[in-house]
C-alpha cells in the first residue's frame, strides 16, 4: 500500500519560510519523479514543482521561482519543498505526488495547509 504523508505545513507570517516534507512508503522511492502541488481556496489544483528521480533535474511554477526549492532524499524515501519569502498568495494546501505528469500523478498525499498571513 503506498502512502505518501505531508508534514511541515501551518502559518507564518508574510516574508517567512516553511518546510515541507512528504515521506513515501510502499513504492521504490528512488526510481519514482516527485512533485508537489497546491490548492488555494475556490482554485483549482496547480503545478508548484517537480524533481526527477535522481535529483538531478527540477522545474517550477513561475510564481515560485527563486523562493522555493525541491529536493529529495532517496535514502530516506523523503521529498522536500523549502518556502522562502512567502507570500499571502501562497496560501493552498499543498500536495505531494509521485510521478506527476501535468495535473495528474500515480499516487497523492492527503495534503498539507499552509496559511500567509499579511
Amino acid at each position: 500500500q503506498v502512502q505518501l504523508v505531508e508534514s511541515g505545513g501551518g502559518l507564518v507570517q508574510a516574508g517567512g519560510s516553511l518546510r515541507l516534507s512528504c515521506a513515501a512508503s510502499g513504492l521504490t522511492f528512488s526510481i519514482y519523479p516527485m512533485g508537489w502541488f497546491r490548492q488555494a481556496p475556490g482554485k483549482e489544483r496547480e503545478f508548484v514543482a517537480r524533481i526527477k528521480s535522481s535529483g538531478g533535474r527540477t522545474n517550477y511554477i513561475d510564481s515560485v521561482k527563486g523562493r522555493f526549492t525541491i529536493s529529495r532524499d532517496n535514502a530516506k524515501n523523503t521529498v522536500y519543498l523549502q518556502m522562502n519569502s512567502l507570500k499571502p498568495e501562497d496560501t493552498a494546501v499543498y500536495y505531494c505526488a509521485a510521478n506527476p505528469r501535468s495535473d495528474v500523478a500515480d499516487y497523492w498525499g492527503q495534503g498539507t495547509q499552509v496559511t500567509v498571513s499579511s
